[in-house]
């Protein structure tokens, strides 16, 4: 069977489980099992596939039915221009979440704290965008700080990024620049509405606080001013509903100058709050 032949049987059994761009799956997944940038696939359909990469790519597309997310199965995704080791104990990187950088890098800062930092994506992308920063990921999940930790030393940031073990600010000491956090936001009824990628295969921890979903923000509007040097900033990922109630939580601790940006479909994605 040419590796072809394997792709135009792999589509539809996709496309029948569900998956939403079955064609895209299928050649990531190919990619992925012969062990080459996606890039260079079309250069090798034509050829056969040995037994090894087919196996990979019967597993591979197997998993996938089972809507398996294709980062968990090929265990890396990309985020602001680098590849992060992804797993189950770590939500997948999203497109979305790169606001939060970009927001980051917009003014200097010299230290920052990632809370609720999974694969560290945010704080390592932050510190790529700023040379001489140092910075702190904190997270709940011993798991999701392993991976983390896996991130910096492949990225080359072991020596400015540390890692630890926190509930939100409680295991944190210092001041930083800017704090930045794409926290559980998804309310408890909410979840159920969620694709089967992410309700069955990702941290429900990471996902929803439970409730209405505003606890996280609760407890990070509370601490943050506790941490942050004046003028220093607190950029916050939001679910699209949560603008005015996040907005306000911040308010009430005297944060100034609070803005709320969209995301690339126009829905409200981040608030930014500066310390008084």
């Amino acid at each position: 069977m040419t590796a072809a032949e394997a792709l135009r049987a792999a589509i539809p059994r996709l496309a029948r489980a569900g998956v939403p761009e079955p064609q895209r799956d299928a050649r990531a997944l190919l990619a992925h099992a012969l062990r080459i940038s996606p890039g260079r696939l079309s250069l090798v359909l034509p050829e056969d596939l040995d037994e090894d990469a087919a196996a990979r790519f019967g597993k591979a597309i197997a998993a996938r039915e089972g809507r398996q997310p294709v980062s968990q199965i090929t265990g890396r995704r990309l985020f602001w221009g680098h590849s992060f080791k992804v797993t189950r104990d770590t939500l997948d990187p999203r497109p979305e979440t790169e606001l939060v950088v970009a927001a980051a890098l917009e003014r200097r800062f010299s230290n920052v704290l990632d809370l609720g930092t999974g694969t560290g994506c945010i704080l390592l992308s932050c510190l790529a965008g700023m040379p001489e920063a140092t910075g702190v990921g904190a997270d709940i999940s011993p798991a999701a700080l392993a991976v983390a930790q896996d991130n910096a030393n492949a990225l080359g940031f072991a020596d400015r990024a540390r890692f630890i073990e926190s509930d939100w600010f409680s295991a944190i000491d210092g001041s930083f620049d800017l704090i930045v956090s794409n926290p559980p936001y998804i309310a408890a009824d909410e979840m159920a509405e969620l694709s089967p990628e992410v309700r069955d295969w990702e941290p429900h921890g990471a996902l929803s606080p439970g409730g209405d979903g505003l606890d996280a923000y609760r407890a990070l509007a509370h601490g943050a001013g506790g941490r942050l040097s004046p003028g220093g900033r607190i950029i916050l990922e939001i679910g699209p509903t949560q603008a005015a109630a996040v907005s306000q939580l911040l308010r009430v601790q005297d944060f100034e100058g609070i803005e709320v940006r969209r995301d690339f479909d126009g829905r409200y994605r981040i608030v930014i709050g500066v310390k008084s």
